[in-house]
C-alpha cells in the first residue's frame, strides 16, 4: 500500500534557489544544471532554479542567468526563476526562462531589507511584470513572503495578505505563493490564511512555501494542502534560509515531504535516490542534513520497505 496524501499535492523543489542562499561554498553552473536534471528524471514535477537579486548580495546564485540559458524549452517549462522587478523578467527571459516568480513581502520592512522598496511599490510593478511575462509566453506567480511573521514587525495580520491577494493589480497571477519565511507559523494558522485566500481572492493555484524552523515544515505544509494548497515547496535535506531575515533557517525538506505525501510517482527506490542525492550535496557543500527521513532512511529497519536496502 502506497498511502497517498489526499487531498494531493505537486512538490516544487527549492533547492537551487532558497536551498542555496546562505550556503557558504558556491556550488558550480554545471552541478546544478545536472541537479535540475537528475531531479526531473526522477519525476519531481516543478523546480525553482535560480533567482536574478543581485549577485553580490546573493553570491551563491550569482550564475543563474548561466543555469537557465544552458536548460532546454522543455526543462524550463518544470522550472521557476524568483524575480523582484519587471527588468529581472526582461533579462531572465531573454535566456529562456518562462516561469517567473514574482516576490515581495507582506511586511514593508522585510520588503524594504529584501528588495529595497516598499511592499505598495512592489504591488505597483506587478502589472508591468504581468505584461512582460505574458509578452514571452510565460506564467508568472505571486509569492507572497513573511506572510505569517516578520522579523522586524512581528505576527502579520491576515487581512494584510489578503489585500494583497485580492489587490486587482495582481489579478494576472496564475499563482499565489504564501511563504512562511521564518519557520514560525502552526497549521491551524497555516490553515486559516490558506483557505481565507482560497475563499476571497480570484481562483488560482494556491502554493505553500515553509521552513522547518519551529520543527512544524511537514505538520504545517500537510494543514495547507489540507486547506485547499495544491503545489508545496521544500529542499533536499532542509537546506536553505532567506539572508535578509534574521531567525529564518532552512526550507522544509524535500525528502520529508515527499514521504509524507507518497505522490503517486515516488517508489522506495525512487526515494532512496532522492535521499542520496541530498546527502551527496550537503557533504559537498559542507551543510548539515536535516531531513529526518534521510536519517530514517538510513537505519536497520530493513523490514520496511522505504529504508534503504529494505525489503522489496
Amino acid at each position: 500500500m502506497t498511502y497517498t496524501y489526499a487531498p494531493a499535492a505537486q512538490l516544487r523543489d527549492v533547492t537551487l534557489r532558497d536551498g542555496l542562499q546562505l550556503t557558504g561554498k558556491p556550488l558550480d553552473t554545471e552541478r546544478k544544471v545536472g541537479l535540475v536534471r537528475e531531479l526531473l528524471a526522477l519525476g519531481v514535477p516543478e523546480l525553482e532554479i535560480g533567482s536574478m537579486a543581485r549577485p553580490d548580495l546573493v553570491p551563491p546564485l550569482a550564475d543563474s542567468l548561466d543555469v537557465i540559458a544552458a536548460l532546454t524549452p522543455d526543462e524550463l517549462a518544470k522550472c521557476w526563476v524568483w524575480v523582484a522587478t519587471p527588468r529581472h523578467i526582461e533579462k531572465a527571459a531573454a535566456v529562456g526562462a518562462r516561469n517567473f516568480q514574482y516576490c515581495l513581502s507582506a511586511s514593508d520592512s522585510h520588503n524594504k531589507a529584501n528588495i529595497g522598496r516598499t511592499t505598495e511599490d512592489s504591488v505597483a510593478a506587478m502589472p508591468a511584470a504581468i505584461e512582460l511575462a505574458r509578452d514571452c509566453g510565460g506564467t508568472i506567480q505571486l509569492c507572497i513572503a513573511t506572510a505569517f511573521t516578520c522579523p522586524f514587525e512581528g505576527i502579520v495580520d491576515p487581512a494584510r495578505v489578503l489585500g494583497i491577494a485580492a489587490d486587482p493589480r495582481t489579478d494576472g497571477a496564475a499563482d499565489i505563493v504564501l511563504a512562511d519565511t521564518l519557520g514560525q507559523a502552526v497549521p491551524a494558522q497555516v490553515q486559516q490564511l490558506v483557505a481565507g485566500v482560497r475563499a476571497n481572492t480570484a481562483p488560482r493555484r494556491i502554493v505553500y512555501h515553509g521552513h522547518d524552523t519551529w520543527g512544524l515544515g511537514v505538520a504545517n505544509t500537510l494543514a495547507a494542502i489540507d486547506a485547499g494548497a495544491t503545489l508545496v515547496d521544500g529542499s533536499l535535506g532542509g537546506l536553505g534560509g532567506c539572508p535578509f531575515a534574521p531567525g529564518a533557517s532552512g526550507n522544509t525538506s524535500t525528502e520529508d515531504l515527499l514521504f509524507a505525501t507518497r505522490p503517486d510517482w515516488l517508489t522506495p527506490a525512487i526515494l532512496a535516490t532522492v535521499v542520496e542525492t541530498g546527502e551527496s550535496l550537503l557533504a559537498d557543500l559542507g551543510e548539515p542534513n536535516r531531513s529526518k527521513t534521510a536519517q530514517g532512511a538510513r537505519s536497520k529497519a530493513h523490514a520496511f520497505d522505504w529504508v534503504i536496502g529494505g525489503q522489496s
